[in-house]
């Protein structure tokens, strides 16, 4: 999963307890097409309440769209039996807690937890986590849905970020951006059928000059051209 790199812009939420590396614009993640299969990586808003889904319910998006976790053999994020940590895990809370005055200034690290755990945030890991410092789950998901580092459905098995902030969008970005979703089939904010690619489009990543730039998983790809774009893509398995 991608490293925090920067802070999400925008106002604060409520109560939030601090900033934390991030892309910025959630929305970002919000695929509005359901082209040939890509699947968007972000749950709507109208996904079903913690109070009446079903496990199979995790699996789809508003849309009707199949989860990737429904088609790629993943178990149900949705089945609280699945959604807990470790005793190793707990004590790893625990000892993030007590480095704080307020125990919950440790809630961004144990979200990254729990999406290296999950493999992104359900509804099920927010409440899962909210009962872990005493909070609302309304609480945890205003911090989850702020951030956008924090997956709200699960991505490909690699993220490719690029960066369409001015420094990039001047060097080309646009371009670029294009000729990733033409290799890929998908759009922004999609990830491919086989769930291998994730393609985002995103702000400033801090490399402007080495413009246009992208983030693959952990690391930087800078002065991208088409060609670059093609090998990087052609090696992602």
């Amino acid at each position: 999963m991608p490293a925090a790199v920067s802070a999400a812009g925008g106002g604060a939420p409520p109560d939030d307890p601090g900033r934390d590396g991030g892309r910025p614009d959630p929305d970002v993640r919000l695929g509005e097409h359901d082209r040939g299969g890509a699947r968007p990586v972000s749950e709507s808003d109208g996904a079903p309440s913690t109070s009446n889904r079903t496990p199979a319910d995790s699996h789809r998006l508003a849309s009707g769209v199949e989860h990737p976790a429904a088609s790629h053999g993943h178990a149900s994020l949705s089945d609280p039996a699945t959604t807990v940590f470790s005793e190793g895990q707990l004590a790893e809370v625990r000892r993030l807690q007590s480095l704080y005055p307020d125990p919950q200034g440790a809630l961004l690290p144990v979200l990254h937890m729990a999406q290296e755990t999950f493999g992104w945030i359900s509804l099920d890991a927010e409440e899962y986590v909210a009962g872990l410092f005493g909070l609302s789950p309304a609480h945890v998901h205003e911090v989850v849905t702020f951030y956008t580092l924090y997956f709200r459905a699960r991505p490909g098995r690699h993220v490719v970020s690029i960066c369409h902030n001015l420094s990039c969008h001047l060097a080309g970005a646009p371009g670029i951006i294009e000729h990733a979703k033409r290799r890929l089939g998908i759009d922004a904010g999609e990830t491919t059928p086989d769930g291998r690619v994730t393609l985002l489009a995103v702000e400033c990543l801090c490399a402007c000059e080495a413009a246009p730039m992208a983030q693959v998983d952990d690391r930087y790809e800078l002065n991208l051209t088409p060609e670059k774009v093609d090998r990087l893509l052609e090696g992602l398995r």
